[in-house]
């Protein structure tokens, strides 16, 4: 088979790595598509994947974000006309699910978050397939267009499908200049201001880090998602936060950290599923994975300092059962063998 990943932001690097790895293992071609977007180009050399890169990030604007999609959809229709492709794929991917329906070629989105509103009302309908966690019921997707026969739920976090094989790096926090084994360590992800799902700021964020950045025995973290993050995030006058100025092996950070605080939800998830102390500040309207972690005690709430427990952690906490990414990699090539299917009986008849 043929598959096509098309990739538009850095967490999605983790997530397809593992997928990419089976399907060539198991004698299938892939090709990958890139958006030049945080620190996506970085992962992909990190996790020895080569991708065409396609377009960037335009920005908050709703018109430079229409631009942005109508440029790369004309740069992915372009380059993938002739490639014989049998299924797309891609992480809530509005530039491919428009590419590949132009392109007649089938195609599955997946998304762990229901509330992307405007992104969902466009590639929800023109894909043939939603791949989202079980925890999203069903009827937050009917008014995307979705009918039941056209989504496959999945039990648990994506993040505990590409940690299946993970092994933390355990010099990552030396990598960063922390030395001192008794400090307590914090990772701090700030919020994805440049969706149209959180259109707002966050000023608890910026309050909270100075809060903890007065506090002893305390190391910060912060991983910036833009390089106006960065730059922001790099001029704080406080020594004990550090903002590292390239793409760092998260999972191993983590995992390596005594609490997670992020203002999204990736990062947040794959704490969770590493056993390692997790906060939410998320501004915007939070989804049916948070909520079940939230309800489960796996997750907490943040406002202030006040919230968050600054302890070693307990390394005795559970680390959750990692799973088999092989379920992605079955249904995605269960929707390229429908399409054969649907090819040999046209044939036939």
């Amino acid at each position: 088979m043929k598959i096509w990943v098309d990739i538009t932001n850095s967490p999605h690097v983790l997530f397809f790595a593992p997928i990419i790895r089976r399907l060539e293992d198991q004698g299938h071609m892939v090709t990958l598509t890139a958006r030049r977007y945080a620190q996506t180009e970085q992962l992909l050399k990190r996790y020895g994947l080569r991708a065409v890169i396609t377009g960037q990030h335009r920005g908050k604007s709703i018109p430079a974000k229409a631009v942005g999609l109508a440029s790369r959809t004309s740069h992915l229709i372009a380059s993938m006309r002739h490639a014989h492709v049998d299924v797309a794929v891609g992480h809530n991917s509005n530039d491919l699910a428009l590419a590949a329906w132009t392109l007649g070629i089938p195609q599955l989105t997946m998304f762990d978050y229901e509330y992307a509103t405007v992104s969902h009302h466009l590639n929800v309908r023109l894909v043939d397939e939603i791949v989202v966690p079980e925890a999203i019921p069903l009827e937050r997707l009917v008014p995307y267009g979705a009918r039941p026969s056209k989504v496959f739920q999945y039990p648990g976090l994506k993040e505990e499908y590409y940690l299946y094989d993970f092994q933390p790096d355990p010099t990552v926090l030396e990598q960063l200049g922390v030395t001192d084994k008794q400090r307590v360590v914090g990772v701090l992800r700030t919020a994805p201001e440049v969706t149209l799902y959180h259109r707002h700021g966050n000023p608890l964020f910026d309050e909270l880090i100075d809060q903890l950045a007065t506090q002893p025995n305390l190391t910060l973290v912060i991983i910036p998602r833009t390089e106006e993050q960065r730059a922001h995030y790099s001029s704080l006058p406080y020594a004990n936060v550090i903002v590292p100025h390239e793409a760092v092996d998260g999972l191993s950070l983590i995992a390596a950290a005594d609490f997670v605080i992020g203002a999204g939800g990736t990062m947040n998830r794959e704490a969770v599923a590493l056993g390692t102390p997790a906060y939410t500040m998320f501004a915007g309207r939070l989804g049916a994975v948070d909520e079940r972690l939230i309800a489960e005690g796996r997750l907490h709430r943040a406002y202030s300092a006040a919230d968050v427990a600054i302890v070693k952690k307990d390394l005795r906490a559970a680390v959750t059962a990692p799973r088999d990414p092989q379920l992605f990699v079955d249904e995605i090539l269960r929707v390229a063998r429908r399409r054969h299917g649907r090819t040999r009986l046209g044939r036939v008849l």
